[in-house]
């Protein structure tokens, strides 16, 4: 069998001097029947090939049953003495929302997406409580595709309040009142590239959802400059006051932390009434590089980079929204200071040091600032929540080898939470599988960059694993928009720990592990860093004696295949395999794809833009009549992220242009998007392919 062959029609464009040639830019019509008929021939060609690799059925088998026995539960939120959790049990497929009425009363279903249908399946993509807890908005999508339908719901009955609202793609659900909600919106019709417009709305619980006033949008108020792709959120209320912010670039899941290329606006709440006279009072600019915030009824916390790289954080009065009379309370250091969140009478604030979550306190009684002061965490990984209640801090804590596991931070010590309170009485979640991986050895190191820079990498594998030289390895990487690869509890990796795998992490640079600095030495210009960081960590791993070229694996997805797709495409000798999920392939046609103009490049239509992409874009790079190592390439049909067509190209060059005869893959998730809203199956089973192409084509004699 072999895969269907793509029609090549070749378009040339011009960069300066530069001519390059595309052969298939027809793919770019993603809802063509040429293209769907392709892709469907390609997917089967891949299922077939796949389910025959040896060691497949094993895997899936393996990987299901250290997935599937473990309770997930995260993304928790109290309101009004509630507490809510999403709650995904053993075996079950996506998680529902439940909630806690009271420390002394069970846990309940509020909402199981299941309800909506299972073909496509649906899944929770947030949730936002009101202040008193009893109402909650809920965004649900279909098959992945992160396609927000909001819905408004009692909490008492689990009945809808109003009507649904569709196209509230992203968290940015902000309560003013017990019963007044800003929601942002996306209007219907989608562009021909790039996000169509977008407006934030109020809407009054009782009231017609058709006449909810547009309050923070483009062309509303003179006193807001919107371009026609920034997205006008509302992002706090406090106080009497709402914080109005414009995302010039691409938002995360986080809505108050993580946040780039951003403009900060003040305004009364009374103000909203009148949205084309809105006071609003321009707080920060891009150029001041706020990140994240806190707030409380008087005060904003806003955390700034500013050229200090790694973050401070500084205090503004609500009433006073003006950076140059901002009070420091928390000073750049060493530390790069990711978020902060305010409880009861002190701020908390986490940092990152050397890829890992440390906490901080700030004691804010009687008006002054502290001296920041350290929290001890029982576990060296991630903070990956803290939800702040009134008794304390919930915080949710995660490494490589300890599954999340909840903890109740008060007056400046963390304790194991009590069950019955936190939520979920049976143990941490995965405890029984966490046994089996006591004998997973964690190391970190720093591997030098042919420029001289230590590269921070974190490397898993089993203690008895030999260093032989013949170790089969999977090495990843990000490095991109400064998101840093954190300590993640994944037990169905024990699946290749115990044939003899070696998981490793190349934090390279473009991420967010040493702050804005890191970030910025590895996009743009500079590039081409990440992917040397990425060849020179797989040459590290050679050199230390672990494994041999052609027992690497190189594996990334979607921003995270520039480092990777790249290092494939400089040293194809390198790799036995290559594994690319969702990825972005073909930066130099981005921005005529879903997600617009990448934030990592200078614009596209300058010299300097098209030069940055051309570095990264390991599609125009393949050559002809080259080896290439065997490669998987993944793509969701309801991606909204990274087109179809990205990995496509790809797929259809390596096809032709490789001499080695092993095989390139393109698996097609149907009912998909770029993997949000997964269902654990269809995790279970990516990562199972994953392995076992993987393991096939390291093995010796293949």
């Amino acid at each position: 069998m072999r895969p269907p062959p793509a029609r090549v029609e070749v378009v040339r464009d011009r960069y300066g001097e530069t001519a390059l040639d595309d052969p298939y830019r027809w793919m770019e019509d993603t809802g063509s029947e040429e293209f769907s008929t392709w892709l469907a021939g390609q997917a089967a060609y891949a299922r077939a090939v796949l389910d025959g690799t040896p060691h497949r059925a094993a895997l899936g088998q393996r990987v299901s049953a250290l997935s599937g026995g473990a309770t997930r539960r995260r993304g928790y939120a109290r309101a009004g003495g509630r507490l809510f959790y999403l709650h995904q049990p053993a075996g079950a497929a996506v998680p529902v929302l439940r909630v806690r009425d009271a420390p002394d009363r069970p846990d309940r279903v509020l909402l199981d997406s299941a309800t909506f249908g299972a073909d496509p399946h649906h899944a929770i993509d947030w949730y936002v409580p009101s202040p008193d807890g009893a109402t909650v908005a809920v965004g649900v999508s279909a098959g992945g595709s992160e396609n927000s339908t909001m819905h408004l719901l009692d909490t008492g009955s689990g009945r809808e309040r109003d009507h649904p609202v569709s196209r509230v793609w992203l968290p940015f659900v902000t309560w003013l009142d017990d019963r007044t909600v800003a929601y942002h919106r996306y209007e219907a019709g989608a562009p021909a590239s790039g996000r169509p417009p977008s407006a934030s709305r109020l809407h009054r619980l009782g009231e017609d959802l058709a006449t909810d006033p547009v309050v923070f949008a483009r062309g509303l108020n003179p006193r807001v400059d919107l371009a026609s792709a920034d997205r006008p959120l509302i992002a706090a209320a406090a106080g009497g006051w709402v914080l109005g912010l414009v995302s010039h670039a691409l938002l995360g899941p986080d809505t108050s932390a993580g946040l780039s290329e951003c403009s900060l606006y003040v305004a009364p709440v009374d103000g909203l009434a009148d949205p084309a006279a809105c006071p609003w009072v321009r707080l920060a600019g891009p150029a001041d590089e706020v990140s994240g915030f806190a707030c409380d009824d008087d005060t904003l916390y806003l955390l700034c980079h500013d050229g200090t790289g790694h973050g401070r954080v500084l205090a503004v009065p609500w009433s006073d929204p003006d950076l140059t009379r901002a009070s420091e309370i928390v000073p750049a250091s060493e530390r790069v200071v990711e978020a902060v969140a305010r409880a009861g009478d002190e701020l908390l604030v986490r940092d990152l040091v050397a890829g890992r979550s440390r906490l901080r306190r700030v004691r804010l009684a009687g008006g002054r600032a502290g001296v920041p002061e350290e929290i001890a965490l029982p576990v060296d990984g991630t903070v990956t929540e803290w939800v702040p209640g009134a008794d304390g801090v919930l915080l949710i804590l995660e490494s490589w080898a300890v599954p999340p596991s909840r903890y109740r931070y008060a007056a400046g010590a963390v304790r194991p939470a009590d069950a019955e309170a936190d939520g979920g009485g049976d143990g941490p979640d995965g405890a029984v599988v966490s046994d089996l991986l006591r004998d997973v050895v964690v190391e970190y190191a720093q591997v030098p960059a042919r420029d001289g820079t230590l590269v921070p990498v974190t490397l898993a594998r089993h203690r008895d694993a030999p260093r032989d030289g013949e170790r089969p390895v999977l090495l990843t990487a990000y490095g991109s928009y400064g998101i840093a690869l954190r300590p993640q509890y994944r037990p169905e990796l024990l699946a290749w720990y115990e044939r003899g795998g070696l998981y490793v992490v190349a934090h390279v640079r473009g991420g967010g592990e040493y702050g804005r600095k890191w970030r910025d030495a590895g996009r743009g210009p500079h590039t081409e860093r990440k992917i040397t960081d990425f060849l020179d960590t797989a040459a590290h791993l050679v050199t230390e004696g672990w494994t041999r070229p052609g027992r690497l694996v190189a594996s990334g997805g979607s921003a995270g295949a520039i480092p990777v797709a790249g290092a494939m495409a400089r040293r194809p000798d390198l790799w036995g395999a290559v594994v690319l999920h969702t990825p972005v392939t073909n930066p130099v046609r981005g921005e005529a794809g879903v997600a617009g103009s990448l934030d990592e490049f200078a614009p596209g239509t300058t010299a300097a833009g098209r030069d940055q992409r051309l570095v990264a874009d390991a599609y125009l790079r393949v050559a002809d009549a080259t080896p290439y190592p065997a490669v998987l390439l993944t793509c969701g049909r309801n991606d909204p992220r990274v087109d179809a067509w990205q990995p496509a190209k790809l797929a259809a060059r390596l096809q032709a242009a490789s001499t080695s005869g092993r095989p390139v893959l393109l698996r097609v998730e149907a009912d998909g998007g770029h993997g949000f809203g997964a269902t654990r199956q269809q995790e279970d089973d990516l990562l199972a392919d994953e392995l076992a192409f993987a393991l096939a084509w390291t093995t010796t004699g293949h």
